[in-house]
Parts: C-alpha cells; structure tokens; sequence
C-alpha cells in the first residue's frame, strides 16, 4: 500500500499563549477529497495556515509528513514548490502587481524548482488564455492588479485559476465559497472537479452542505476545539446542515 500523500500525527499547535490544535490525526490519499467542518474558532483556518507555514503558528508537539517528507522542516515557499496550494478564505489584494505577471512569476517559479523549463511570454499567455476562458475569465481581468477591486467571485475564480495553472498535488481550499453568489460557486466548483485526479488530493474546509453537494468529499470531518471529533462520508455534511454541531460532543 502506497504511503498517504499528507499524513497528520498528533499534531498540537498554538498561537501565543492559545493552544489551537489539540491532538490532531489525519490521513490523506491521492485521489481523495476530505472536507472539514466545524463551528466558527475550532481551529479550521488555523490548520490551513499552519499545513502552509504561515507565520506564528508554532507547533509544539507532533508530525506532518508531505509525500514522506516532513513538511513542517520546509518554508512557505518550499511547500509550494513540493505541491502545497492554499486558496485563502480572504486573498490579500496587490496594488500595481498585475494578475498576468504575478501567475507567470508563480508558475515559473515552480517549474524552475522542479527542474523543468521555464515558460516564455508567448507559451505562458497561450495556457493563461485556455485556463482562464474555462472559468470565465475575461481578459480585462488578467489586465488587472491582483484582487484589487475584485467582487467575492472574482477572488475565489482567481484563487481556481492559480490552481490550474500550477496543478498542485494538494489543494488546501480555505471557505472558497465565502462571498460567492450561486452562478459562481457553480463555475468554481466545476472547475476543481476538472482539476481533481487520481494522483492529487483536495482538503475543503466549509461551514456549507451546498459546496460538498457540487465537490462530493469522500470523508467529512466535524471539527471542533482543535481536533477531529467525528468522521463519515457525506451525510454526514447534511447531518450538521439539518442539525449543527451540537449533537456532536467533544472529546474528553
């Protein structure tokens, strides 16, 4: 049997004085879609930053492995450049930094990492070109600074575009309905399904049934104080949706 593409073991973290993450285990595969749900402050959005290696997030006790290796050794841009995405619940906007050159920047950044050709200008705006018109993207939008001005959908379309242009191996998307109207999320949600394979892995991190009706997760998890507290398939999703979180008691 092949080795989990990211494996969580007995993870605690914290913030400051504040334990965030208590005790977690997890086990992602290629292949799979693992969705994670929970009140608002159980430490969601606080796992996504520490898998990506923001800072201040310090881990005290614990393992992450990334395709064997121990993620939790690299920098945030080692993450990247080893397959690790982030689409982030509030992208931050770039003033002057236009959408066009910030992908290319991005995606050569990566190839380069991995020892593959960078793409010129010509190469490079061809694929921006066919990866954008699939999320109904105009053109005047790569003119743009990045996220500056953008609506909620504009922002979680951009966040998609990253992602298939830089065809990471796990995806991290942090809400990325958050903001987004039903013709939009419909779109993004038809644009990871295209993205997902046999040989990448997505964690969806949602306070919403609807999401995982159009990306169906294999596992749910209901997450709360820090840690895993109950995993099923996606009833279990309609489960919080009908009733919330309060049948679901803590660990002791």
């Amino acid at each position: 049997m092949s080795e989990p593409l990211l494996e969580i073991k007995d993870l605690f973290a914290r913030v400051g004085d504040k334990e965030i993450i208590k005790g977690l285990n997890l086990k992602i595969n290629r292949g799979e879609i693992h969705a994670i749900m929970g009140p608002n402050g159980a430490g969601k959005s606080s796992l996504s930053y520490i898998l990506s290696g923001k800072d201040n997030y310090e881990v005290t006790s614990g393992k992450v492995l990334f395709k064997g290796k121990n993620l939790l050794s690299l920098s945030t841009e080692e993450r990247a450049h080893a397959g690790l995405f982030l689409s982030m619940q509030s992208p931050i906007e770039i003033p002057g930094v236009a959408v066009s050159n910030f992908l290319k920047q991005a995606v050569n950044s990566v190839r380069k990492a991995n020892n593959e050709p960078e793409l010129d200008m010509l190469s490079f705006m061809k694929l921006l070109k066919t990866e954008a018109q699939k999320l109904q993207i105009s053109p005047e939008m790569l003119k743009r600074f990045v996220n500056v001005g953008f609506s909620g959908g504009e922002k979680k379309r951009f966040e998609t575009l990253q992602m298939a242009l830089l065809k990471p191996d796990f995806c991290i998307l942090d809400e990325i309905d958050s903001g987004v109207d039903i013709d939009a999320l419909k779109t993004i949600s038809e644009g990871i399904n295209t993205l997902k394979n046999e040989n990448n892995a997505f964690l969806i991190i949602t306070h919403h049934e609807q999401l995982l009706q159009q990306i169906v997760p294999d596992y749910v998890h209901i997450f709360a104080d820090g840690q895993i507290i109950k995993t099923g398939d996606k009833t279990l999703a309609h489960e919080v949706e009908e009733s919330g979180y309060g049948k679901f008691p803590s660990k002791e």
